[in-house]
């Protein structure tokens, strides 16, 4: 065999050169080895933790179910209830011009502290559906100047040949049953200032913005809206405006600002226009105080209680497992992150 040239000699050389440059820069942060808290979970740390877990949730949890529990509330579904006996087709009869004033009864179980909210619930009823919150257009809502404008808004952007204000499908259904209370024949006034939120007055419905052309087409979807009166204070439409995530939701009517006993009997007369038969739909009217936590809801409070009492558990557990089979622990100097014989 013929012995190598200078020349491959010089290749080879450059070769081994390339492959040593190809290596990276040694750092430490390339290399993970960045000061950082490495906690060895001991049976003593471990136990500590679930026991500091427990102290700090169960509270939270026991005063959050207390908060829950304060609240006092009344529901009534109406929606059968006010259907006439000898109806069979519910559609037809709730898109009729028929009379369909209901009269309902609620009893007071528990003393109502004041301010007293007003809800109606619906169920089944997807506002979260894509193309039902995208139908609207934000820019008509806030500016006088773009009445015109009702990209986004289809189906319900004209009607006439003459552009909706408010435009879209989310206007289109507002709810449109209404509700009147009284007790010993005293009308209960519904205080209806102030449902909404102060920023979407402010900010998203317009001073300068008036309905224009509103239900006029050929399928009416719910209420009508004052043409008289800007949209920063319809808050009926306000509230209605701002989208459910789920398909059972609530929505602020208004406030009743007196007490109510216990004993006391509500008679209610509500007019059943909204029409939630054709998809099987329910309606509920809602009576509820508030507490420091806002409405009665005991999902919270049971949360924090069960994370407490597993905490408390596995605490426990852990103890006994530790006096009854102790296990020794190695040197903690022999882990890697101890050492200092590191590449450097």
């Amino acid at each position: 065999m013929a012995p190598p040239t200078l020349g491959a000699e010089g290749s080879n050389d450059s070769a081994a050169n390339t492959r040593q440059t190809k290596r990276p820069k040694y750092s430490k942060f390339t290399q993970q080895e960045l000061p950082a808290c490495k906690p060895i979970l001991t049976p003593r740390a471990v136990i500590s933790a679930f026991l500091i877990v427990t102290v700090v949730f169960i509270p939270i949890g026991v005063a959050s179910l207390l908060a829950s529990r304060d609240v006092v509330e009344i529901a009534d579904r109406y929606d059968l209830q006010c259907i006439p006996a000898n109806v069979t087709d519910k559609v037809a009869y709730i898109q009729s011009t028929a009379d369909k004033t209901c009269t309902r009864e609620l009893r007071v179980e528990k003393r109502m502290k004041s301010p007293i909210y007003v809800y109606y619930q619906l169920d089944n009823f997807y506002q979260n559906h894509r193309r039902y919150v995208k139908s609207r257009n934000d820019e008509q809502l806030r500016n006088a100047g773009k009445a015109n404008t009702t990209s986004g808004c289809d189906p319900e952007n004209d009607a006439n040949g003459m552009p909706i204000v408010p435009c879209g499908l989310i206007a289109w259904s507002l709810f449109n049953d209404t509700y009147s209370f009284s007790r010993s024949e005293s009308n209960l006034t519904v205080n209806k200032k102030g449902i909404s939120w102060k920023s979407d007055r402010d900010h998203k419905f317009g001073k300068d913005v008036f309905p224009k052309n509103f239900q006029k087409g050929s399928i009416i979807g719910g209420a009508h809206l004052n043409e008289s009166i800007p949209l920063s204070e319809q808050e009926d439409l306000i509230v209605w405006m701002r989208t459910a995530a789920l398909p059972t939701f609530r929505k602020l009517y208004g406030k009743i600002e007196v007490d109510l006993e216990k004993g006391d009997v509500i008679q209610v007369t509500l007019n059943n226009r909204y029409n939630t038969y054709s998809f099987n739909g329910e309606k509920k009217l809602v009576l509820s105080t508030a507490s420091w936590l806002g409405g009665k809801n005991d999902f919270l409070g049971l949360a924090y209680l069960s994370v407490g009492g597993l905490s408390f558990f596995l605490a426990m557990a852990f103890t006994i497992v530790y006096f009854v089979k102790p296990r020794q622990l190695g040197d903690p100097s022999y882990l890697s992150w101890n050492r200092n014989d590191g590449v450097q």
